[in-house]
């Protein structure tokens, strides 16, 4: 059975977010949560039989999409199920924030930005909500009865999941129609560096292409016909602003290029930071085409995207 569709307004930028439902020999599962207000509590509780529900899996730890999991967990029996690395960034959290503010100021922002963002970024409920205090790991802590697949896809953040079942993926935002999503940056805690999305990414699509023969239910925006057609938008877009960034000479950080491209919104930093994550991104590509050239080839999709990659490397 392909699991049902609810849709659940947001107070952010990219809009509704999709939350799904479906019963697994008797037990009510679902997949992500929608955003910590009170109108999707209240859409939880008029749609959905809590007293139910057994099972909360998270496609990774965004505000829009776990920011019930707390919430669930005290008023319900459901077993919150989290992705491998946002249950470390979880129980580091001050760590996650201090090397994210070194990359903030590596970036080239200035201090006086950096803590604003950081003031933003960490405010209660704004971008975390309130961490669940029992939950167990995605990809190892699952009952086989379920027989739900778990594909890590990272690249737009280090937890993204695919929660695959023999006919239908649950994708979060690794799948989307016609998005760019944002590569964000990010410090990985398992080495304390900073997070290769793009080297993420390219691994990823050896996962991605096998969501071909399932029905794919995104985060957000219309359903998906085609898995190669989502990836080509993707590739197409890296490529194109790969093109268009080698206009800018290599010593500019990635703040003064925001700052050229677009201004420096100090009443909003998230966007500025967002921004320069992508120009780390793109930067990252131009700096080992060939990782991409690779992956895109082994996936059979890099004759489509050919000549945007040779313009996207011409000297």
């Amino acid at each position: 059975m392909i699991p049902k569709q609810h849709t659940i307004d947001t107070p952010y930028q990219i809009g509704p977010v999709h939350c799904y439902t479906t019963e697994i020999d008797g037990e009510l599962v679902l997949f992500d949560t929608g955003p910590p207000t009170e109108e999707t509590r209240s859409y939880l509780q008029t749609n959905l039989d809590l007293s139910r529900l057994k099972h909360v899996l998270i496609t990774h730890c965004h505000v829009d999409h776990y920011g019930q999991a707390r919430w669930l967990e005290q008023h319900t029996d459901a077993t919150i199920y989290v992705p491998a690395y946002d249950d470390i960034r979880m129980r580091h959290h001050k760590q996650h924030l201090e090397g994210l503010f070194d990359l903030m100021l590596t970036a080239g922002f200035d201090l006086g930005f950096v803590k604003s963002f950081m003031d933003c970024f960490s405010a209660p409920g704004n971008v975390y909500p309130v961490f669940p205090e029992n939950y167990k790991i995605a990809e190892t802590d699952l009952p086989d009865r379920l027989k739900i697949e778990i594909l890590p896809c990272p690249g737009h953040s280090q937890g993204d999941l695919a929660i695959c079942g023999e006919n239908w993926a649950v994708t979060g935002d690794v799948m989307l129609r016609q998005i760019f999503q944002t590569p964000l940056l990010d410090i990985d805690l398992k080495n304390n560096k900073r997070f290769n999305n793009y080297h993420a990414y390219c691994a990823s699509l050896a996962n991605l292409v096998k969501l071909r023969d399932k029905t794919i239910l995104p985060g957000h925006r219309e359903s998906i016909d085609s898995v190669d057609d989502s990836l080509l938008f993707y590739l197409r877009k890296l490529l194109d602003r790969a093109a268009y960034l080698k206009g800018f000479p290599k010593a500019a950080s990635p703040r003064e290029i925001v700052s050229k491209m677009f201004g420096i919104n100090r009443d909003y930093p998230f966007a500025s930071y967002s921004k320069a994550s992508e120009i780390i991104f793109l930067r990252d590509f131009l700096d080992d085409p060939d990782r991409l050239y690779e992956a895109t080839t082994a996936i059979g999709l890099f004759p489509e995207i050919a000549s945007k990659f040779d313009q996207a490397i011409a000297a």
